[in-house]
């Protein structure tokens, strides 16, 4: 391998880890957030009516006029359904993204989980602090900490292995303010927007800059987006007989970044039409929305901001995580439905009763 092309895979990695090493070391210190308890709710269950979790604002109006427009046959303005594409954004978007991303949260879990068969790692920092619960040291190491964390807990073992390790973890692990499953921490408005969508002949696509091996083992109970649906930030893998049966072995170097300009390139190399509709919540997804936008026809985007600090979080143009700045200019300049979390949605996740108040700072 050429130093170039080493250097290149180098700059992937870290790319990849430092998604949320800003937002720890930060410590999201302006974001407004709590909780409060509620009663629990499946997400799958999830569609009782159409966007019933939505108030019949502006931005509800939006999303229901451009679907009887591309869904009418009488319609100029009709989009048959192979070509009723429509491509949301994960993190931020469908489920929540703080105090940090999801998936670093399984890293940080995976560290500890691999712990006994590293003995070494009680004296090896970032291993050492991350193990005594001292994340900012643990990262005091900047990039070479975040690259050792991400190799050591995404490489190493078969797909199989970690869609297994995945498939427990979202099954165990919970939100550190919520005490909710991650997979409880998604947006009940989306999901009733994905079911929506579907009922009227589209087919929808996750584009994440999250990993893709991380999301395909639950996204289709969760989203009912199936794993081929699921665009994501992959890492490499090599073909190999273990015990006279095939494997793919994943490997400590990083093949694809899906987020900002990758988006645009993760849909043409996974999808090949361009969208009609998409959505995201953050600068990271402004590139999806305008080659989303740019193509002929009749065209949706929207951004979830996030300006619930009761029931969520509330944080757009300083955020450390999930940042939307340049986004939302572009969204005003434009015309883009720009979904006010606190004004458009009646509940934020599938576990709130009717009269809790989300999520409160105690």
């Amino acid at each position: 391998m050429n130093t170039n092309h080493m250097n290149t895979n180098r700059h992937l990695l870290l790319c990849f880890a430092m998604m949320s090493i800003s937002a720890v070391l930060g410590g999201c210190s302006n974001q407004r957030s709590g909780y409060a308890g509620s009663s629990l709710s499946s997400p799958t269950q999830a569609h009782a009516a159409t966007l019933a979790s939505w108030n019949d604002s502006p931005a509800k109006r939006s999303i229901t006029a451009f679907v009887a427009r591309v869904t009418n046959p009488q319609s100029p303005d009709f989009v048959p359904p192979p070509e009723r594409i429509a491509v949301f954004d994960n993190d931020g978007a469908l489920w929540a993204e703080q105090p940090m991303y999801f998936q670093f949260m399984f890293a940080m879990d995976r560290v500890k989980a691999l712990a006994p068969n590293h003995p070494e790692w009680k004296e090896k920092e970032p291993f050492a602090s991350l193990l005594k619960g001292d994340l900012k040291s643990a990262l005091a190491g900047g990039e070479r900490a975040m690259i050792e964390i991400v190799t050591a807990t995404h490489s190493g073992m078969t797909t199989e292995e970690f869609d297994t390790v995945v498939r427990d973890w979202v099954a165990t692990a919970k939100h550190p303010k919520t005490g909710k499953l991650y997979t409880e921490m998604v947006y009940q408005p989306m999901l009733e927007l994905l079911s929506y969508l579907r009922e009227n002949g589209f087919k929808t696509f996750i584009v994440s800059g999250g990993g893709i091996e991380f999301m395909r083992p639950w996204a289709e109970r969760v989203y009912g987006i199936p794993p081929e649906q699921v665009i994501g930030s992959s890492g490499k893998t090599k073909f190999e007989m273990r015990d006279g049966k095939p494997v793919l072995v994943k490997l400590p170097e990083i093949n694809f970044i899906d987020d900002k300009e990758g988006k645009p390139v993760g849909i043409n190399q996974h999808i090949g039409r361009r969208p009609i509709a998409a959505f995201g919540n953050s600068d990271g997804d402004l590139q999806m929305l305008q080659y989303t936008a740019a193509g002929s026809g009749p065209r949706f985007c929207l951004y979830v901001h996030h300006t619930d600090a009761v029931r969520e979080w509330a944080y757009d143009r300083e955020s450390h995580i999930g940042k939307l700045d340049k986004g939302l200019d572009e969204a005003q300049a434009r015309g883009w439905t720009v979904v006010d979390m606190k004004q458009d949605w009646r509940k934020v996740f599938p576990f709130e009763s009717a009269t809790s108040s989300g999520v409160d700072d105690r």
